[in-house]
C-alpha cells in the first residue's frame, strides 16, 4: 500500500514516525508529510524521518489560520495528483481530511481532545475509522458524525513510550531535583482567552530545584528558571525529571506512563484520557494552579515503576495498522 501521513504538530510526529517505522516494516510505501512548525521538524529528524514539507504554521489571527489552511490544502493535494495513496492517516489533520476526502480516499485519524471544538468538527465527520483510547465514550465522536469507531485500551502517547529508550544527555545538562515545565500552548484556538500560568508557576518552583521551563514560542525570562525555546526532546526530558508540571496535555503523559510525577494545572487538563490514567495509577494529579506548589513539594522525586501497568496497555500502532490493511483499496 501507499500510505500517507501528515503530522502538524510535535504529537502527530512522534506518532507518526511510530506508525511510519512499523508499516515500513511490513512493506507499505509512506509518503510522511508536515508543515513549519516549531515543534515538527527538529522532531521528526532525530526520529529519522525527512519529511516533505508542506506549508506553515500562522496562529497570528483566524483569517491567518485560514489563509494558510487553504493554501496547504491545495499545495498537499498537488502532492497525489499523478498517484493517489491507498490510506491516509493522521491525528487530525484538517487539511489532510479535507484533501483525502475530496480525493475519495478513506481516512484513519486518531483523536484525544475532545475540547479542540473546531479541529474535531472539521476532521471527525471526514473520516472512515477513528482510533481512539477507551477512555472517551463513543458517543462523544457519534455526536460528531463518526463512522467507524475502533477503541482500544490505553492512550496514544503508549504507540512511543512502551519501548522508548531515553537520550542520556539530560542527565548531565540539569542538577537535580529537576522539574519540567511546560508552558501552555497559548495560540490554540481550544486556549483563546484563558490565561497561562504556568511561567509564573515555574518562579515559585524554583524554591524547590532546579526548573526547565519549555517555552512555545519565545524565550520567557524569569529568575531561577532555565527556558527553552529551541527544540527539546520532551519525552527524554521527562524521562530524568523528578517532576513534570503542565497544564495537561502530550508532555503529562508521556511522564506519567514512564512513572514521573505528573501535575496538570489547567481546567482544559482534565481530560477523559488524563482522568483514564490516574484512575489506572499513573501518576497523573490533576489540581488547580493554587495548589500546585503543594502537591510539587509532596510528589516531587517520587517516581513510581509503572512497568506493569504499561505493558497491560494495547500500542494503537498495532491496530492503526490493521484497520488501514481493511480500508485499503475501499472508497468513500
Amino acid at each position: 500500500m501507499k500510505i500517507w501521513y501528515d503530522a502538524c504538530t510535535g504529537k502527530h510526529v512522534r506518532y507518526g514516525a511510530a506508525i511510519a517505522k512499523q508499516l515500513r516494516k511490513a512493506g507499505h510505501e509512506i509518503i510522511f508529510t508536515t508543515r513549519e512548525h516549531p515543534d515538527t521538524l527538529c522532531l521528526a529528524w532525530m526520529l529519522g524521518e525527512n519529511p516533505v514539507v508542506v506549508g506553515k504554521y500562522d496562529p497570528t489571527s483566524p483569517f491567518s489560520r485560514l489563509e494558510k489552511s487553504a493554501k496547504r490544502t491545495v499545495q498537499l493535494a498537488e502532492l497525489f495528483r499523478d498517484r493517489l495513496p491507498d490510506v491516509a492517516i493522521s491525528h487530525q489533520s484538517v487539511e489532510l481530511c479535507r484533501v483525502a476526502f475530496g480525493l475519495g480516499v478513506p481516512v484513519i485519524l486518531t483523536a484525544d481532545t475532545p475540547h479542540a471544538n473546531a479541529v474535531n468538527r472539521l476532521t471527525v465527520p471526514l473520516a472512515e475509522t477513528l482510533v481512539v483510547s477507551e477512555a472517551i465514550p463513543q458517543s462523544f465522536y457519534k455526536r460528531l458524525g463518526a463512522k467507524s469507531i475502533v477503541r482500544f485500551k490505553g492512550v496514544d502517547e503508549v504507540a512511543w513510550i512502551k519501548n522508548f529508550k531515553p537520550s542520556g544527555k539530560f542527565e548531565f545538562e540539569f542538577e537535580k531535583p529537576l522539574i519540567v515545565v511546560r508552558q501552555m500552548e497559548t495560540r490554540a484556538s481550544y486556549a483563546l482567552g484563558k490565561g497561562d500560568e504556568t511561567l509564573e508557576l515555574a518562579e515559585k518552583l524554583g524554591s524547590l530545584g532546579n526548573v526547565l521551563f519549555i517555552s512555545r514560542y519565545e524565550r520567557l525570562e524569569k529568575e531561577g528558571v532555565t527556558a527553552k525555546t529551541e527544540f527539546v526532546d520532551s519525552a527524554s526530558a521527562v524521562a530524568h525529571a523528578d517532576l513534570v508540571v503542565s497544564v495537561g496535555g502530550t508532555i503529562s503523559r508521556e511522564a506519567a506512563l514512564q512513572g514521573v510525577p505528573s501535575i496538570v494545572i489547567s481546567d482544559i487538563g482534565r481530560t477523559y484520557v488524563n482522568r483514564y490514567l490516574a484512575k489506572l495509577g499513573f501518576p497523573l494529579f490533576m489540581v488547580n494552579a493554587r495548589e500546585a506548589l503543594r502537591y510539587s513539594k509532596k510528589y516531587l522525586g517520587k517516581r513510581l515503576d509503572v512497568t506493569l501497568k504499561l505493558a497491560r496497555l494495547e500500542d494503537p500502532v498495532n491496530i492503526i495498522e490493521r484497520v488501514a490493511t481493511g480500508l485499503a483499496g475501499t472508497e468513500k
